[in-house]
């Protein structure tokens, strides 16, 4: 019994800590523009699609993963200066609207660069499972919820440590009040953007060998993120962290000890019983704005 749950338990924190930076990537980009940006589940597949093409073009994989980030990044960037900067005042609703567009073109684009077909990388150190208290890991598994931590480390030191960063928070806080201070409030859209692209990126690509990719394999991934982002409270990071977590160990635990029919299903059950019971989130403050 004790190594059933721990497998289970195994496989939702690697699930879960996919999930987390996908809903990291939700909340950067709403505190820096009120916007929910569905297109974040395509900067996974892109971060690991580019890289299954640089290393089938011979690149070792320690240059091709600060590659794909690189591209991901860009591509981010390109959606905030070609789709998002140019709705300027629109609402809300259309520019969500926007995001499902680019969400589409990209994954109809990705299909044409690549094909349609699943593919993965090599693990990045073996594939010979770890036994733990009966249970097994892949050490796959400890790259994903290793490196997910080292990145949100990273982030937390550059909300904290650099302008940049600290300028993408006076955003969040208050954007007029940004904006008369000098802060360039178009800089940091734009950058709220790359780091969300990042991040995912990087997501996609350390779980690429366990799941596999595809043109596709983002829808999931990022509705996940945004069911993640609104259970620990839209636009807090803390909480998107929180919540990818309990989505991903949620969702191990329905497919092991229910059925894994429900696997899928077990995120948008989370995010109806939260907007019911629980609109702000785990995390959310009382009063910020909904959609």
């Amino acid at each position: 019994m004790t190594s059933t749950f721990l497998q289970f338990l195994f496989s939702g924190l690697t699930l879960g800590a996919i999930y987390a930076l996908a809903g990291l990537g939700f909340s950067i980009i709403y505190n820096a523009s009120h916007v929910i940006n569905f297109a974040q589940g395509e900067f996974l597949m892109i971060g690991a699609m580019a890289t299954v093409s640089l290393v089938g073009l011979g690149l070792p994989l320690e240059l091709a993963i600060p590659l794909a980030v690189a591209i991901a990044a860009a591509v981010g960037v390109a959606l905030a200066r070609f789709a998002v900067v140019p709705a300027g005042d629109a609402s809300v609703v259309t520019v969500i609207i926007i995001t499902i567009g680019a969400s589409i073109l990209l994954r109809g684009v990705a299909q044409v660069v690549w094909d349609k077909e699943f593919h993965a990388l090599p693990a990045f150190s073996g594939t010979v499972p770890i036994s733990v208290l009966g249970a097994t890991m892949l050490p796959q598994s400890l790259w994903v919820m290793g490196v997910s931590l080292a990145a949100i480390l990273a982030l937390g030191w550059f909300f904290g440590r650099t302008m940049a960063g600290k300028a993408m928070l006076a955003v969040s806080y208050s954007r007029l009040g940004a904006q008369l201070v000098g802060v360039p409030i178009r800089r940091v859209l734009l950058t709220s953007f790359a780091l969300s692209a990042g991040l995912g990126a990087i997501g996609g690509i350390v779980v690429a060998p366990i799941t596999f990719t595809s043109y596709e394999a983002g829808v999931m991934l990022g509705l996940k993120g945004f069911s993640a982002a609104v259970l620990g409270g839209l636009g807090n990071g803390l909480g998107a962290v929180l919540g990818g977590l309990v989505v991903g160990i949620a969702e191990a635990m329905s497919a092991g000890y229910l059925s894994s029919a429900y696997k899928d299903a077990t995120a948008f059950v989370i995010i109806l019983v939260v907007l019911f019971f629980l609109p702000n989130g785990l995390l959310g403050h009382k009063g910020s704005e909904r959609v």
